[in-house]
């Protein structure tokens, strides 16, 4: 089983234990990754605003990456999932989009044909492999870990566009926690944002909105909380040192990606995962799993 590894910008520039826990973990399950030589940024949203064409553009490129390679794509982040995912879809069916797309790639040496799919890291463990064989490959059950999981916002919608889960109410990063031996617990607005992207445009309320998951995370007294975005992580990570400081309420809650998760239950030790490179230490969760 073989993907072309779309890391995006965040990932390898600031959260290099969840590539390196990606890279690890479907290393282990079986899984061929292939680093796509040339890839750029997806060309998220605030480019679009700038310039719609441009924005097709550059994600059309990165498309034609994994096309000339014979891959689906695979993400391990929900803005790159989204955009990807969006752009993909319209070249395939708008030709007139397709056409001025490739009028810009023809420069590079490239054409958008639309052979080949996006697809989230979730969806290819889910689908490829399936909550049994997640099970049979744990060698070290999580059980007693309870978890708080946090899906982030695109990821799930436009629901029409991405298909991924049901976007009221996802179940499969639960289904995936609970395959390792460990417990998703529900939690107050478990769908609200985390303000991540509000970072740089209104501090303030990005802040207020971290509190607000925060906070209602830490009344079930969970573990952990897991996620499977870079900018959601950085959100109540590192924004979690920034919401303690503004608001005097020392929230000390774990934030894993979910391929760090996994990797634990796979028998990786926390170093093999780089868990030492998190703001908020992880030491309470792991004594618990011993």
């Amino acid at each position: 089983m073989s993907y072309a590894l779309f890391l995006g910008c965040v990932v390898p520039a600031r959260e290099p234990s969840y590539e390196l826990s990606v890279r690890k973990v479907f290393r282990e399950l079986g899984f061929n990754l292939i680093d796509l030589k040339g890839a750029t940024c997806c060309a998220p949203i605030p480019v679009e605003s700038l310039s719609f064409k441009t924005s097709l553009a550059i994600a059309a490129y990165n498309l034609c990456l994994a096309e000339e390679a014979d891959l689906d794509l695979m993400t391990i982040c929900n803005g790159c999932f989204q955009v990807l995912s969006r752009a993909n879809l319209l070249l395939k069916r708008d030709e007139k989009l397709r056409t001025d797309a490739n009028d810009v790639l023809v420069e590079v040496g490239k054409e958008f044909k639309g052979t080949r799919n996006v697809r989230d890291y979730l969806q290819v463990i889910y689908g490829d492999l399936g909550l049994e064989k997640i099970r049979g490959s744990v060698s070290k059950s999580l059980k007693g870990l309870e978890v708080a999981t946090f899906y982030g916002c695109h990821i799930l919608k436009p629901s029409s566009v991405l298909m991924f889960d049901d976007p009221e109410r996802p179940h499969i990063l639960d289904d995936l926690v609970d395959a390792t031996g460990a417990k998703s617990i529900p939690y107050l607005h478990k769908m609200r944002c985390c303000g991540g992207l509000l970072r740089g445009i209104s501090d303030d309320l990005a802040r207020k909105l971290a509190r607000d998951k925060l906070f209602n995370v830490s009344q079930t007294q969970v573990d952990c909380i897991v996620t499977v975005c870079p900018f959601c992580f950085l959100q109540l990570d590192l924004g979690q040192l920034e919401v303690s400081r503004r608001f005097n309420e020392p929230y000390k809650i774990p934030i894993l990606h979910y391929p760090e998760l996994l990797g634990l239950a796979l028998g990786m030790t926390p170093d093999e995962l780089g868990l030492h490179t998190h703001r908020i230490p992880t030491e309470p969760m792991l004594n618990k799993i011993g």
